[in-house]
């Protein structure tokens, strides 16, 4: 229990000494670190609860009831629901007789904004946290150059210094980014799924209202 207690302030501070052995340029790479959490962690927390809203069965009632040319029951079952899908289908079911297409699209363009908010955000850190590694590390190789040709051992530490710098804030950079962009693919995966649900439930319902409507003609 000793070591373990007596173990944590030893890995604070190494924690704390290689951030300062990284240079100025890891005060922007914290920020950005923390940038990538909190989006990360968001993003996460919001897909648990458009996955606990869905209601795939509540989506074949509503279809049902379309395809038997019952489109106030429709209506009345997708109205209120948080199914993004669900909403998407009450939009164009109260809105078929001016533009059900149009009033669709509309929506379905505003459930995949929602989806992919933020994610823009992480496509930058992506490519920032990298460059930022690149600057810190030009710096850290200007800073050891400054003092090569002296021979004291404040310059041999000053070279050590400034390579331990560049390696940081190299390592740092690329570890951000491989950071953000595996959940932003998994994101982006969320978000191209979600778009093939509208567009196939679209073209379901649009379907089955021109069936019903041939139906009642004839």
């Amino acid at each position: 229990m000793e070591n373990i207690i007596l173990g944590e302030p030893v890995l604070g501070n190494l924690v704390i000494d290689t951030f300062k052995a990284g240079g100025p340029i890891m005060w922007p790479m914290l920020a950005v670190a923390v940038v990538a959490v909190a989006v990360v962690l968001e993003r996460l927390v919001w897909w648990q609860i458009q996955a606990a809203r869905r209601n795939v069965p509540l989506r074949a009632h509503v279809l049902t009831a379309v395809d038997q040319g019952d489109s106030e029951k429709a209506t009345d079952l997708a109205a209120n629901s948080k199914d993004p899908v669900l909403r998407m289908i009450w939009h164009g079911l109260t809105h078929h007789n001016f533009s059900l297409q149009g009033a669709m699209q509309v929506q379905a363009g505003e459930e995949l904004e929602r989806a992919a908010r933020f994610l823009p955000v992480l496509d930058t850190i992506i490519t920032l946290a990298p460059l930022l590694g690149l600057l810190g590390t030009v710096t850290g190789i200007m800073a050891a150059f400054r003092v090569v040709g002296e021979t004291t051992e404040l310059a041999v530490k000053a070279v050590s210094g400034g390579i331990g710098e560049a390696l940081i804030a190299t390592a740092c950079g690329l570890a951000i980014a491989i950071f953000a962009l595996l959940p932003f693919n998994y994101f982006q995966r969320r978000v191209a799924r979600l778009r093939f649900e509208l567009e196939t439930n679209a073209t379901n319902l649009e379907l089955m209202l021109e069936r019903s409507k041939g139906a009642k003609q004839s």
